[in-house]
């Protein structure tokens, strides 16, 4: 008669859902919305931390109101991987979190890289580029370019670790989420005592100790405790990155299974036993919050670019669809390539968004909209292709976010991918697989062996009706749409640096 709590805290908004673990069935839901600060300069990303614990603290009051409050044994956080959330001594935030999407960083990019001897010595040293959407080089701007707030910080907490500290109190990481700062021996699942002096021989002194991915945070703190209504003894998972809460709210916990988020960003990724860790620093060699690894491509511009596309249209969501339905495969030659945002993989962070073949048939909303779906998904499989040559291979692509919910957009995905495709019952999977995560810990406390899938089995399940196969004529033509836009991305990336420097003018 046990209930767990998964909370997903994303650039958008904070979901809850609640896992009966005797049906294993997801027996209540709640969301509530937070937004980015406006006006920021371009490449800037930013939010208060204090709007994501307030939107939790909604949707857990939300949730706790539909159900038997007294059945809660745990709680486990999904957040937005790599934000920087700055604390001073006493816990307090110094300044907005700095986000997974804020690319401002890359002259502190260069110089942690070159503080580390060049990439390749930097990947040889803890497994991980430094890129611009990483921690590290946001702890190192806030150094150069924030002195004053720089002197406060005594903490560094991502994300779901500041969640957790609103619920319990306690400062921690676990190597997941904390696998995406870049200040992590991903070999290891220790602190980088290299990349931690590349950006400040005190920073050690700030980071919070790491745990298990399977243990607890803590339990609730009296106040939370009695906010809720919940009992004292509600434990606090670990938690983990969105995307390693994703992997185990999809079944993603064993060797084989990939998962695909078509989001705000989209992200691929797989569990596997041992480090994969790429040469070229394309694929994030992330830890998983199950005791594995999980190889990992983020690309920024999925469902940002459509919707900015049926915005400017003005369609719904079904108007789009259909328009991008009633155009061929190919949307007759018009290739977009999508960095609207700048782009992570491939690693091009002056990037924007450029249309290639327009002419009368093609300046349509039609031909846009698909050139839209199919440019961010070949954007993806840019970084698909390059875990299969890192040796692991789709076999099936399960996946989640706004974009799996259309029918047409995931025709795309098997076309472009070569695989079949296939849906989730449960779509908020990262807040599913906090809510296993809580009970997985909780499980892990009296019987230490247990195992994960003890829990995502019966948990998790496949939506059977959104399967879609590959069509061999529809892949023949992604491939040659794919040469394309590789070849446009790599030859104008010099001229995107040039043209980024007029758009400040």
């Amino acid at each position: 008669m046990s209930l767990f709590i998964g909370i997903d805290s994303g650039t958008q908004s904070v979901k809850a859902v609640v896992l009966d673990l005797d049906t294993r069935k997801v027996v209540a839901e709640a969301r509530a919305p937070h937004a980015l600060i406006a006006g920021l300069p371009a490449g800037h990303m930013e939010q208060h931390p204090q709007t994501w614990t307030a939107a939790m603290d909604r949707v857990i009051g939300e949730v706790a109101a539909q159900i038997d409050r007294s059945r809660v044994r745990g709680i486990g956080v999904s957040g937005q991987q790599h934000g920087f959330v700055p604390l001073d001594a006493s816990g307090q935030v110094i300044r907005p979190a700095k986000l997974w999407c804020d690319t401002s960083t890359v002259a502190e990019c260069a110089i942690l890289t070159k503080k580390l001897g060049g990439e390749k010595a930097a990947i040889r040293q803890a497994g991980l580029a430094f890129l611009p959407g990483f921690t590290a080089p946001k702890i190192l701007w806030l150094k150069r370019h924030e002195p004053a707030h720089y002197k406060k910080l005594r903490h560094v907490l991502l994300p779901h670790d500041y969640l957790n500290f609103h619920l319990t109190g306690n400062y921690g990481m676990e190597p997941g989420d904390a696998s995406g700062t870049a200040l992590l021996d991903v070999r290891k699942r220790t602190w980088s005592k290299a990349a931690i002096k590349a950006v400040d021989k005190n920073l050690a002194d700030w980071l919070p100790p790491l745990g298990d991915s399977a243990g607890i945070a803590g339990t609730l703190s009296p106040a939370r405790a009695r906010a809720y209504g919940f009992a004292t003894d509600v434990i606090v998972s670990a938690g983990g990155g969105d995307n390693m809460m994703g992997a185990i709210g999809t079944g993603n916990v064993t060797p084989g299974v990939v998962t695909a988020s078509f989001g705000t960003s989209g992200t691929i990724y797989a569990f596997a036993p041992k480090p994969v860790v790429d040469p070229q620093g394309e694929i994030a060699a992330f830890c998983s919050s199950t005791g594995g690894w999980l190889p990992l491509l983020c690309t920024m511009n999925v469902t940002t670019v459509t919707e900015q596309v049926r915005t400017l249209f003005g369609q719904d969501h079904a108007a789009l669809n259909a328009a991008v339905a009633a155009v061929p495969p190919g949307a007759g030659g018009l290739v977009l390539l999508p960095y609207l945002a700048g782009e992570r993989t491939p690693n091009v962070p002056a990037g924007s968004g450029v249309l290639l073949g327009l002419n009368p048939q093609t300046f349509s909303a039609g031909h846009v909209a698909r050139a839209a779906m199919e440019g961010v998904t070949l954007g993806m499989n840019y970084g698909l292709r390059r875990l299969a040559a890192l040796g692991v291979k789709a076999k099936e692509i399960r996946v989640t976010g706004g974009g799996a919910k259309s029918a047409v957009w995931r025709q795309i995905m098997a076309d472009v991918f070569g695989v079949p495709v296939v849906a989730m019952m449960e779509d908020e999977g990262a807040a599913l697989g906090g809510a296993i995560q809580a009970a997985w810990a909780l499980a892990r406390q009296t019987q230490p062996k247990t195992a994960i899938t003890r829990f995502t089995e019966g948990s998790v399940a496949l939506n059977e009706s959104t399967r879609c196969m590959p069509a061999k004529t529809n892949g023949a033509r992604y491939r040659e749409l794919q040469a394309v836009q590789d070849e446009l991305s790599l030859s104008l990336r010099g001229l995107f640096q040039r043209q980024h420097r007029l758009a400040e003018y």
